[in-house]
C-alpha cells in the first residue's frame, strides 16, 4: 500500500498485480476466462480492481480499500496517463538475431564484431554509442530500477506534446532494440520496490525521481514508429484506399494485441490472439495483398517478442490460422 501511495501522490496511476507475479489482478469470475472487453466489465463501475491499466487510478480511497482487502498485491503504474516511459531492458538467455534486428533501421555493419553482444543491455550501448550519447543504463539522473530477472527499468516524464506506444523487443509495429521493451500507453511498469517471486524490483543510487526524457531518445522513439500523432486533418480518400488502410490497419493492431501479451507470461490470451492474427494474415495472403513470406515473417516476429520459450507451438498456430484465413480471402470492395 505504501509503493501504491506513493506512485499515486506522483500522479502515477496504479492497478494491482498478482502476489507475487507481474500479472495483473482479475476481479469478477468471467475476467480470467477472457469472456468481456474491459469497458464492459462492471467491476470498474463498482469501484473495484480489473483488466490491468484500465482500472489505474491515483484515487487514494480507492487505493487503500483495494490494498486493504489485499495486502499482498504487487504494484503497477500505467505509463500512459502517468505520462512516463519506461526503458525496460532484458537479459534474457537467447539467440542473437538477424544484424536488421538489433537496431531497426540502422544498418549494422559486417565489419562491427558482434561476440558478446548477448542482450538490451548490449543493444541500448550500442544505439547509445551510434548516436554519440550516454547509455540510459548509466544515466544517473533518473529512476532506474533493477528487476527482479536482471534486467533494468530506465524511467523518464514525456514532454507535454509526446505520446508514445508501448512496444516489445524487436516487434513487428515498433521496435527500439532487440530486448528493449518500451513501456508508454497501453502498458504497465512494475513499480519499485515491488517483491515478487523471482525477487524486489531495487532502485539504483543515486535518482529516485524520473528525469526528463532525453531529447535524442525522444527523436530516436518517433524513428522508430513509437510516437502517436494525431495526424492532419480530415483527408478525402476513395472508398477503396479507405478500405485498404482499415485492412492494414487492422493486421497491425492485431499484432500489436499479441506482442503486447509479453507483459505477463500467462493470462493474456496469447494463443487466441496470434491465431486471430495469423487468420486474417491468411486472408490478405489469399487476396494478393500479402506475400506469404511476408506474413509467416511479421506473424513470427510478433509471437517471439511476446512467447519466446514456445516456438515450435507459436508456428503451429501460425500455420494453422494463415491456412483458414487463406479460405477467406479479404478483397476490397468492388474487386474480384
Amino acid at each position: 500500500m505504501d509503493t501504491a501511495i506513493w506512485c499515486a501522490r506522483r500522479g502515477w496511476p496504479v492497478h494491482p498485480l498478482v502476489p507475487g507475479l507481474k500479472i495483473p489482478a482479475a476481479n469478477c469470475p468471467r475476467c480470467p476466462a477472457e469472456d468481456h472487453a474491459p469497458e464492459q466489465c462492471s467491476c470498474h463501475a463498482a469501484g473495484r480492481w480489473c483488466h490491468g491499466f484500465h482500472a489505474a487510478t491515483t484515487d487514494l480511497e480507492r487505493i487503500r480499500a483495494w490494498w486493504t482487502a489485499q495486502p499482498g498485491f504487487g504494484v503497477a503504474v500505467s505509463c500512459g496517463p502517468a505520462r512516463v516511459v519506461v526503458l525496460d531492458i532484458d537479459a534474457h538467455a537467447k539467440k542473437q538475431p538477424p544484424r536488421e534486428r538489433l537496431l531497426p533501421g540502422i544498418p549494422v555493419h559486417p565489419s562491427i564484431d558482434l561476440s558478446g553482444l548477448e542482450n538490451g543491455f548490449h543493444t541500448l550501448a550500442l544505439l547509445a554509442a551510434y548516436r554519440g550519447q550516454q547509455d540510459p543504463c548509466h544515466d544517473e539522473t533518473t529512476l532506474r530500477v533493477q528487476t527482479a530477472s536482471g534486467g533494468m527499468h530506465v524511467w523518464y516524464t514525456l514532454p507535454r506534446d509526446l505520446r508514445l506506444r508501448s512496444s516489445f523487443g524487436a516487434g513487428t509495429t515498433a521496435a527500439l532494440a532487440w530486448q528493449v521493451d518500451v513501456r508508454a500507453e497501453k502498458g504497465y511498469a512494475v513499480a519499485p520496490f515491488v517483491r515478487t517471486r523471482k525477487g524486489t524490483y531495487r532502485p539504483v543510487e543515486p535518482a529516485r525521481e524520473p528525469a526528463p526524457l532525453p531529447a535524442w531518445l525522444a527523436a530516436e522513439l518517433t524513428r522508430t514508429g513509437h510516437a502517436i500523432t494525431s495526424g492532419p486533418g480530415p483527408q478525402r480518400v476513395t472508398p477503396t484506399l479507405a478500405r485498404r488502410a482499415e485492412i492494414v490497419d487492422g493486421l497491425s493492431r492485431l499484432l500489436e494485441a499479441v506482442e503486447a501479451c509479453a507483459a505477463a507470461p500467462e493470462g493474456t490470451g496469447f494463443s487466441d490472439k496470434l491465431n486471430r492474427a495469423a487468420f486474417t494474415a491468411g486472408g490478405l495472403v489469399a487476396a494478393g495483398r500479402l506475400s506469404q513470406a511476408q506474413a509467416v515473417d511479421r506473424l513470427t516476429q510478433a509471437a517471439e517478442a511476446a512467447r519466446p520459450q514456445q516456438t515450435a507451438k507459436n508456428s503451429r498456430i501460425i500455420r494453422d490460422g494463415l491456412s483458414a484465413g487463406a479460405r477467406r480471402p479479404l478483397h476490397l470492395k468492388g474487386r474480384s
